[in-house]
């Protein structure tokens, strides 16, 4: 079925490269004067050096579209079938799922080091823990990367937080909610939710009533071990359904 979608369009698999970051698209967004697509994250960071024009023709891009690019919907659609091959290992894989499989790419590691998108656990783990984490559960990688940032310094690539209630700073989450529940346990304040801020749907005025309650209720685990936050909510509905399917069989 994904070969007869990639001989039915007219796009070739470098049609789904982003211009900036040369990988897979990732929420990829449409200037509309020019057509041009890109990343949305790639785009957003090019606005702000070039401020109004496209990142690779240097047309205008509208004030609207340079605070909230337009998705390009069809594309995403088109890469959820569209089959691809890895640059690297070359495995045949849908493209939408290319960036996630570059996280247990051997030969995609040995290149560059890292993987390309944030792993699912959210954390940065030694070698060992990386090569355990392919073959254990979901559940098992977050309880290792969990043990990890306890005996650790938080990563320089990875969310520390700092307490809106006094001075206590670069925590990781469950060093906030274990100092909050300690020292701030009566304290019903108003306040702006710092893990809440730093995901991708973060909203900077939202204030939460009682910032204490807030974590214990919303925050007792790692968004990032059970989701990716770099896929849209539509990407992550359809491999989560996917994997259900997969695990009844």
């Amino acid at each position: 079925m994904a070969q007869d979608e990639s001989a039915s369009t007219p796009y070739t698999e470098d049609d789904f490269y982003c211009p900036i970051c040369q990988e897979v698209f990732k929420t990829p967004v449409r200037v509309a004067a020019c057509q041009h697509i890109f990343c949305r994250k790639c785009f957003l960071t090019a606005m702000k050096e070039s401020r109004i024009h496209c990142p690779l023709c240097r047309g205008n891009v509208t004030r609207r579209e340079r605070a909230r690019p337009e998705r390009a919907l069809d594309l995403e659609t088109i890469m959820r079938s569209f089959p691809g091959s890895c640059r690297y290992c070359f495995q045949r894989i849908e493209l939408c799922r290319m960036r996630q499989h570059y996280k247990t790419c051997k030969k995609y590691q040995d290149e560059f080091g890292v993987s390309s998108t944030t792993t699912l656990s959210s954390f940065q783990l030694s070698p060992d823990s990386v090569g355990n984490s392919n073959s254990n559960s979901e559940a098992s990688t977050s309880e290792n990367a969990e043990a990890y940032l306890e005996d650790n310094a938080i990563p320089s690539d990875q969310p520390s937080f700092d307490c809106p209630l006094c001075e206590e700073a670069n925590m990781t989450r469950q060093r906030l909610l274990d100092h909050c529940n300690s020292n701030h346990a009566s304290h019903v304040v108003p306040s702006i939710c710092p893990i809440c801020l730093s995901l991708p749907w973060g909203n900077p005025t939202q204030l939460t009533r009682n910032f204490v309650s807030h974590l214990n209720e919303r925050h007792q685990f790692d968004y990032g071990a059970f989701m990716n936050l770099h896929l849209d909510e539509e990407t992550q509905y359809q491999i989560a359904v996917e994997e259900s399917l997969q695990g009844n069989i």
